[in-house]
């Protein structure tokens, strides 16, 4: 064999040593598992175009929020997840503060996603990302509450509305992510004070979830709730009679149009500590800040787009019309939930 020859040989053997080398990290790549607390038809189908449009494979572990998070932190470094989605602020701060996220920079997400609905960045990147938006709002009875008098978070504690305010349970994340707002515009002394008042207005003891409370208003058991707006655009869109005739018996507010704006929440993702499929995690998570995957979170499933510059098809959505939201971050937001916690205790709102 001639030494050109030999070169040749060698070169073919280095090529295919490389070759099987990297193949592990591209059968890697090809595949993601995904921990959801999101459970929507419409994510099926965002899940399936990921994977038309990438051929990475998606994994899917359903669980509710709290199964999730507990799921996490009782597999540690030995959990399969890449990328974890969650909802309600309250929840995504305390995957963060458990070290249950790993950060990611990525210019396109920063680029896509306003600041405020990111989580922390100590410089490495964010910890988690909000995709869809959910404006937490006041529903009231026509017959029994005038609109003016319901058009800010504050008016739901003052006395004319003793026995007309009703909730799901204080300790719901999506009460403890508004009441942690409140906290962060407000201060200490007069968000306790307000607590107080909400308990002081109850029509009954807490209960149910924001679809009770709109049918409960629109009966006129309760004459004010809280609800957030997907719950509202759902039943407006409803094939159910009762449910779109309970709508035409309850106005709805944005709150605090003419101060700091109507609270929203999210629903987010974030790349989990112990990711193995890192690659694959980042291409998911900026998939789910494109146009495509913004208008599935909106018109199938009633949530506003995080990317403000996507247009949607939803019409209850535009119903509702356009409203001024608050701007604080809302890892501010999570991270006052144990002294919320605390005030609720002391208020007596269960």
């Amino acid at each position: 064999m001639t030494a050109k020859n030999t070169l040749k040989t060698l070169a073919g053997l280095i090529s295919c040593l490389g070759a099987l080398a990297a193949t592990p990290a591209l059968a890697q790549e090809q595949v993601l598992n995904l921990y959801s607390a999101r459970h929507y038809q419409t994510d099926e189908a965002l899940f399936s175009n990921f994977t038309k449009a990438t051929g990475i494979k998606i994994n899917i572990v359903s669980a509710d929020d709290a199964g999730i998070l507990q799921r996490l932190k009782s597999e540690g470094a030995a959990s399969p997840a890449d990328v974890i989605l969650l909802v309600d602020a309250a929840r995504l701060w305390f995957a963060q503060t458990n070290d249950l996220f790993a950060p990611v920079k990525s210019s396109y997400l920063e680029q896509r996603i306003p600041a405020q609905l990111r989580g922390k960045d100590a410089g490495q990147g964010s910890e988690w990302f909000g995709y869809s938006t959910r404006a937490r709002v006041v529903v009231y009875n026509k017959l029994k509450v005038k609109r003016e008098d319901v058009d800010s978070y504050a008016k739901l504690a003052d006395p004319k509305l003793k026995g007309q305010f009703c909730s799901r349970s204080g300790s719901h994340p999506y009460n403890l992510s508004l009441f942690g707002s409140y906290l962060e515009h407000a201060g200490p002394a007069a968000t306790e004070a307000w607590l107080k008042g909400l308990v002081a207005n109850q029509a009954r003891d807490p209960k149910g979830g924001d679809t009770d409370q709109i049918k409960a208003t629109a009966s006129g058991e309760c004459g004010v709730a809280l609800s957030n707006t997907y719950y509202i655009a759902r039943m407006m869109r409803s094939n159910k009679p009762d449910e779109r005739a309970a709508m035409e018996q309850v106005g709805v507010v944005f709150p605090n149009q003419q101060s700091w704006g109507t609270h929203v929440n999210v629903a987010g993702g974030a790349m989990a500590r112990h990711a193995r499929n890192r690659v694959a995690a980042v291409k998911f998570l900026e998939y789910l800040a494109t146009d495509e995957a913004q208008r599935y979170f909106a018109d199938g499933n009633n949530e506003y787009p995080a990317v403000s510059t996507v247009k949607i098809s939803n019409p209850a959505l535009d119903t509702l019309g356009p409203f001024k939201q608050e701007l604080i971050p809302l890892s501010a937001v999570g991270q006052n939930t144990p002294k919320v916690q605390q005030m609720l205790d002391r208020a007596g709102y269960k």
